[in-house]
């Protein structure tokens, strides 16, 4: 692309709304949730800075890398998220997923992040706080077809009582 070629626009952009900051983390969760590094990180502008837990990462190369290394060590990945505020051009969520590990022990994942945009709804900022929490099988909660986003009917993070 060009020096002075438009940025892509990755709707819905900033001022959120409620409805267009759940539909941004929404849109989020369902990418997330593909586990396709290079998919996910076009949500991100070239430029993106991260904090996760306490890793940091800049750009989208960064950003390929660090979710290719994440999705091979977290088999089963399956996340969802709900927005806990929002303001102008920023949003928080909270979130949980669940993945097993090589040795097959279940884990849930509970976190924050705080995600900053750029004016054509790029994630410029991403600061993710993360606590893993060891699980039996038999208390997963989140269960649906690999191949696809969280179904519509599946509960969120409130009905589940998470």
């Amino acid at each position: 692309m060009a020096d002075n070629a438009p940025a892509p626009v990755k709707p819905p952009v900033p001022p959120f709304t409620d409805e267009s900051a759940a539909l941004k983390a929404r849109r989020a969760e369902d990418a997330w949730n593909t586990c396709d590094p290079q998919a996910v990180s076009m949500a991100y502008s070239p430029d993106s800075r991260w904090r996760n837990r306490s890793e940091f990462v800049t750009g989208r190369d960064e950003i390929v890398d660090f979710l290719t290394g994440k999705w091979s060590r977290e088999h089963e990945y399956r996340l969802i998220k709900e927005v806990w505020a929002h303001t102008g051009s920023r949003i928080a969520v909270r979130f949980a997923y669940e993945y097993r590990n090589d040795s097959g022990e279940w884990f849930r994942a509970y976190g924050n992040e705080n995600w900053q945009f750029d004016d054509s709804g790029l994630m410029t900022e991403r600061h993710a706080s993360i606590n893993d929490v060891p699980i039996r099988d038999e208390d997963r909660k989140f269960f649906w077809d690999r191949s696809g986003p969280r179904p519509a009917d599946h509960p969120g993070l409130s009905d589940l009582g998470l």
